[in-house]
C-alpha cells in the first residue's frame, strides 16, 4: 500500500496537537494538585462536625478594629488554663518547644502575630494584645486576654482568641466559635465557613464567648498538623499558610458581603436578627 505526503502530513499534526493536548493537560492538573495540597484537611485535619444553624450576615465597615488574642496567654498553669501540650509531648515524649508555657501557647502566639503582620499588610485595622503576665488567677482583672478583648468588643470592635484544638478523643476539630450574640457578622460566616462552625452554646457557653469574643480553634494539635509545625524546614511556611487563611476570610467577610444572603426558612424563628 502506497501513502501520499498529505497522508502522512495529517497523521504529523494529529500526533502533535494530541501530544500539545496532553502536555497542557498536565501541566494543568499539576498546577490544580499544587493549590489543593497546599491547605486544608490534609493539612488542618478535621473540621467540628456538630449540628448548628447559626448564620453571620451582619455587614461589617471595612474600617473595623479587629483584635486579636492568643488563646491561654495568661492562664498558665491554672487548672484546665493552661491549653494543650498536643500529640507530640503527650503520647509519643517529645520535649515541650517552651518549658515555661504549653505547646498550644507557643503556636497559638506565632500565629496571632503572623495574622497581625499579615493583616496590616492588606490594609486591615488590626492588632494584637499580648497580657505579659503568663498567670492571672482572676479573670475578670483587666489585664486578661476576656477583659481586653471584651473592652474592645463593647466599642464595637471585633475580638478574635486564636487557639489549637487538643488531640484525639479529646478535640474536636478546627472550626469558629461564635459569641453568644444575635449580631453574628460577615466576618464570623467566613471564618465559619472556611475553619468549621462550632455551635452558638458550645459547652454551654464558654467564658469568651460570654464577653463576645471569638475563638478560632486552628486545628487539632496532633498528626500533619503538629508534625508541620515543629519542623523546622516547614515551621514558617505553615505558619504563613495558617495567617494567609484567616486574614483571606476576614477580608472576604468584609468585602464579599453579596456571598453572605441566605435565606430564612419559612417557620424558622430562631435568633431571627441572625438572618436577613
Amino acid at each position: 500500500m502506497i501513502f501520499s505526503k498529505n497522508y502522512f502530513r495529517r497523521i504529523y499534526f494529529i500526533l502533535l496537537i494530541f501530544l500539545l493536548s496532553t502536555f497542557s493537560q498536565s501541566k494543568s492538573n499539576q498546577s490544580y494538585s499544587s493549590d489543593v495540597s497546599g491547605f486544608n484537611d490534609l493539612i488542618l485535619g478535621p473540621q467540628i462536625n456538630k449540628r448548628t444553624n447559626w448564620i453571620g450576615n451582619k455587614v461589617v465597615n471595612p474600617s473595623l478594629e479587629i483584635l486579636i488574642l492568643a488563646g491561654h496567654a495568661d492562664s498558665q498553669g491554672i487548672l484546665n488554663g493552661s491549653g494543650t501540650s498536643g500529640e507530640a509531648v503527650a503520647l509519643k515524649g517529645e520535649l515541650s518547644l517552651d518549658k515555661n508555657i504549653s505547646d498550644e501557647l507557643f503556636w497559638n502566639i506565632k500565629v496571632r502575630d503572623a495574622i497581625v503582620k499579615l493583616g496590616k499588610r492588606r490594609g486591615l485595622n488590626i492588632r494584637s494584645y499580648e497580657p505579659g503576665i503568663r498567670k492571672i488567677i482572676d479573670p475578670n482583672d483587666e489585664r486578661t486576654n476576656w477583659s481586653v478583648g471584651a473592652k474592645n468588643v463593647k466599642k464595637g470592635g471585633y475580638s478574635l482568641e486564636i487557639h489549637f484544638d487538643s488531640y484525639g478523643k479529646y478535640g474536636n476539630g478546627s472550626g469558629l466559635i461564635p459569641p453568644l450574640s444575635s449580631k453574628l457578622n460577615n466576618i464570623d460566616e467566613s471564618l465559619a465557613r472556611s475553619f468549621g462552625r462550632y455551635p452558638l452554646f458550645f459547652r454551654g457557653g464558654l467564658g469568651a464567648p460570654r464577653r463576645g469574643i471569638r475563638i478560632l480553634e486552628i486545628g487539632k494539635l496532633e498528626g500533619s498538623l503538629e508534625r508541620n509545625l515543629r519542623d523546622l524546614q516547614s515551621r514558617e511556611k505553615m505558619i504563613k499558610l495558617i495567617a494567609n487563611k484567616v486574614v483571606d476570610a476576614i477580608l472576604k467577610g468584609i468585602y464579599k458581603v453579596d456571598l453572605f444572603n441566605p435565606k430564612l426558612d419559612e417557620g424558622n424563628i430562631f435568633l431571627p436578627s441572625s438572618y436577613p
